[in-house]
């Protein structure tokens, strides 16, 4: 007889509509009765939202996180010749835009918890070097990111912050985003915050946000004045009506999140052939938010193999390989540790609509693979 499976998929894109179905197509066709698309009303309340949210004096609506990253590095006066300091284990939008405007990309190495390791940063800095731009991975907040801010004070470097993965993150009270002149985030329907397409933000301070607003905009000021060259990125109002609904829910969204990391953790911690993430604590220096939940493995393919086979989907971050890895960007460089951990770095299901009974299902079957 055929053995039955609890199936358990990476990620459940029809759930993110028909949980709410009623209320989206109310929204849908209230700004669909109004007539106003692009960058109306809903953008703007869902801009003091979620600014008001994340901690921040001013967000802005921009078409996706990759734009807000572009937008922002380029608003900071990054362009030929500059260095960026980054990290090589993130999705290559990130070092994309440092690309795109001309600058070099420099990878930092990464930490135990696969964030910068801030402490290898000074020695990357060279009379080139304009920006550091820490990612915040999987839900997590860079360790030490008072430390980052103080290099960038005394050596005169912006500071952009890549959260696409971490709205609502906080490390020693203060939230992902809030460190530097930038911080970008991610609407990606899988994301913590997700909406029915692409979308994204960018928090900043009061002189900028001005700035971001028109260059999301054609460069275009009051009247329609083309103040600078700029370029498309404006959110729609749908987008945001939709946000603005999912954001009176996100606290809650997380608290599932980090409940099913806890019990991940519980049920995994004595598999000793396993490194996970740091555990979700309440009273210590990370608020993590757990965008993904990351762990590295031994024995890893036959570890995916055996999951599949018991009708569980896991993903290996970014096909595989971090950004230096890809040999058609002629990217290579020393990082020991990141090239270790994509030896055996994958991510187990997690999203808050995953059932207890699934999750059991997940825990229980690593755990069978390694006995």
């Amino acid at each position: 007889m055929r053995k039955m499976h609890t199936e358990v998929k990476f990620f459940d894109y029809p759930f993110l509509f028909k949980e709410y179905e009623e209320e989206y197509t109310r929204i849908f066709r209230e700004v669909c009765g109004k007539g106003a698309f692009i960058l109306g009303e809903e953008v703007k309340r869902f801009e003091e939202e979620f600014a008001s949210f994340i901690g921040a004096k001013h967000a802005i609506g921009v078409g996706n996180c990759t734009d807000g990253l572009l937008l922002s590095l380029y608003a900071a006066g990054i362009g030929l010749g500059d260095e960026v300091i980054s990290v090589s284990h993130t999705f290559v939008a990130t070092i994309e835009v440092i690309k795109f405007l001309g600058a070099k990309p420099v990878f930092a190495d990464i930490a135990d918890d696969h964030n910068m390791d801030v402490d290898t940063v000074e020695e990357l800095i060279t009379p080139r070097t304009k920006a550091l731009l820490p990612v915040h991975l999987n839900g997590r907040v860079c360790s030490k990111m008072e430390r980052l801010v103080e290099i960038a004070r005394e050596r005169g470097l912006v500071i952009i912050e890549d959260a696409a993965q971490a709205i609502g993150a906080k490390y020693k009270g203060k939230g992902a985003g809030t460190f530097g002149l930038a911080g970008c985030f991610s609407f990606y329907p899988a994301k913590l915050l997700g909406t029915f397409g692409d979308a994204g933000a960018i928090v900043t301070d009061e002189e900028l946000a001005s700035k971001l607003k028109m260059m999301r905009n054609h460069g275009r000021g009051e009247h329609g004045k083309v103040m600078f060259w700029g370029q498309n990125s404006r959110m729609d109002n749908m987008h945001a009506a939709f946000l603005r609904f999912k954001l009176q829910r996100l606290k809650g969204a997380i608290q599932r999140r980090r409940e099913i990391a806890r019990k991940y953790h519980e049920g995994l911690s004595v598999v000793g052939e396993l490194r996970l993430p740091p555990k979700p604590v309440e009273d210590g220096d990370h608020y993590d938010v757990f965008q993904n939940y990351e762990l590295e493995a031994e024995g890893r393919e036959g570890l995916i193999k055996h999951l599949k086979d018991d009708g569980i989907e896991v993903a290996v971050p970014w096909g595989g390989k971090a950004v230096h890895q890809f040999a058609a960007l002629g990217l290579a460089s020393s990082l020991p540790r990141t090239d270790s951990h994509f030896k055996k770095a994958m991510m187990l299901p997690m999203y808050p609509s995953l059932r207890d009974d699934q999750l059991s299902h997940t825990v229980e079957t690593i755990a069978g693979f390694y006995r």
